[in-house]
């Protein structure tokens, strides 16, 4: 398994900016697909983002179309989730993900991921 830790949480006002890191102890996109999942208060996970294991695809979920970019770092085994124009209704904990081994492109159901991290909290203020 594939050990994830996810950082750059924080509580920002509506319309702001933030940036989540997911460092990961091997090389990540390069040979798992990655993802971005969240969860709200008393609410299921979700999926966010995905990106193939070449790094050279992404998907996203309608709600954060144009707004978010995943992205990736094969020198720093680091995949980032930039987050602009944030609303209310992305305060959630974000969770970064590894597909199984030999998941495909594109991975958005959280069965096919197979390591998590710890999750990191976003609280967008109205």
């Amino acid at each position: 398994q594939v050990q994830l830790v996810e950082s750059g949480g924080g509580l920002v006002q509506a319309g702001g900016s933030l940036r989540l890191s997911c460092a990961a102890s091997t090389r990540t996109f390069s040979t798992y697909v990655m993802g971005w999942f969240r969860q709200a208060p008393g609410k299921e996970r979700k999926f966010v983002a995905t990106i193939s294991w070449r790094g050279t695809s992404t998907s996203y979920t309608d709600s954060v179309k144009g707004r978010f970019t995943i992205s990736g770092d094969n020198a720093k085994n680091t995949v980032y989730l930039q987050m602009n124009s944030l609303k209310p209704e992305d305060t959630a904990v974000y969770y970064c993900a590894a597909g199984w081994p030999g998941t495909p492109y594109p991975a958005t159901e959280a069965a096919r991921f197979g390591s998590w991290g710890q999750g990191t909290q976003v609280t967008v203020s109205s």
